[in-house]
Parts: structure tokens; C-alpha cells; sequence
């Protein structure tokens, strides 16, 4: 794991402005879709007690019914904890000098791209949906001259206040490298 109080490469006198994840509520609606997953089995044994009551008296069909839905339940705690590493590992760092953006890709995948703030050409914040503009979360891209063009924060909270937040970092770092 990524610890800020040591950045990687971290340059003298650099400090942590804001660290971002996407909103929670990104991870509130994957919530309810794995408890929606997680009950489904529920209902097609309650449908199939009362439909086919004698295949759960079944001394082959009882355990290659429980099998089956442990190995469901099994395959449901294994997608929300790929969702939730994903979510909470997939990490944007704003310093003082550079922006950092650490993408979970896998189990055992990790991605860290990185950008000085002196390289910032122009900064967009989008919202769009009604459940966006509700709980005031969207994506904000930064667009750059450098190999990596674009630096995108997706679905973060405040994207507006996060992109004042770089063009006022960006305009110190330019200044003060003239």
C-alpha cells in the first residue's frame, strides 16, 4: 500500500494538498447491486421449496443444490472484494508540485503515472446524471503536453473545487519557475 507520509520519488519541500477517491457513493451503489446478487439465490430456493419441494428432500439433488450456491456466494464475495480493493485502492495525490494517480488494475497490478503541475495546459471538470449532480460528484481531466496527455479523476467528489485546487497549484508552479 501507498503510504503518504513517504511519496514515491518525493522531491524536497513537497507536500500533500488532497487525496481523492471516488465518491463513496460510486461504492454505495456497488453495495446494493452484490446484496441484490446476494438475494437472488435466496428467492429461487424459496421459489423452488414451494415449486419442487422434492428436490430438497433429494439425498443427491440437497448437496448439489447447497454446492451450487456456495460456490455462487463464493464467486459474489469474490467480485465485491475486487470491487471494493478497485474502489479504495484506486488513488489521485495532489502535492504541491506534482499529481500523482495510482490505478489498482488487478489483483496484483498497479499503475502509478505522475505529472508536474508546471506541465498543466487546461483542467475540465464534468458532472453529468441526475445522481451526479445531486451528490455534486464527476470527473475532472487534466490535459497536459507530456507523454501521458491526459490525467483523469473519475467520479470524485467536488471536482469543481478540485480543479481550483490544481489551476491554483499549476499558476504557483509556473510562477515560480520563471
Amino acid at each position: 500500500m501507498l503510504s503518504l507520509n513517504r511519496l514515491p520519488n518525493a522531491l524536497p519541500g513537497e507536500k500533500v494538498v488532497k487525496v481523492l477517491r471516488r465518491d463513496f457513493f460510486i461504492f454505495f451503489k456497488r453495495i446494493l447491486f452484490f446484496i441484490l446478487l446476494a438475494a437472488l439465490p435466496l428467492g429461487f430456493f424459496l421459489a423452488m421449496a414451494s415449486v419442487y419441494p422434492i428436490l430438497l428432500d433429494g439425498p443427491v439433488s440437497y448437496p448439489l443444490i447447497i454446492l451450487a450456491g456456495s460456490g455462487y456466494y463464493l464467486f459474489i464475495w469474490l467480485f465485491f472484494f475486487f470491487s471494493f480493493l478497485d474502489y479504495y485502492l484506486d488513488i489521485w495525490i495532489i502535492t504541491s508540485v506534482r499529481i500523482i494517480d495510482v490505478s489498482q488494475e488487478g489483483f496484483f497490478s498497479r499503475k502509478v503515472n505522475e505529472l508536474t503541475l508546471n506541465r498543466v495546459q487546461d483542467i475540465e471538470s464534468d458532472i453529468q446524471g441526475l445522481w451526479a449532480t445531486i451528490f455534486k460528484f464527476g470527473d475532472v481531466k487534466v490535459q497536459t503536453a507530456a507523454e501521458i496527455e491526459d490525467f483523469e479523476f473519475q467520479q470524485v467528489a467536488d471536482p469543481e473545487g478540485v480543479k481550483n485546487i490544481i489551476m491554483g497549484l499549476a499558476s504557483k508552479a509556473r510562477e515560480g519557475q520563471v
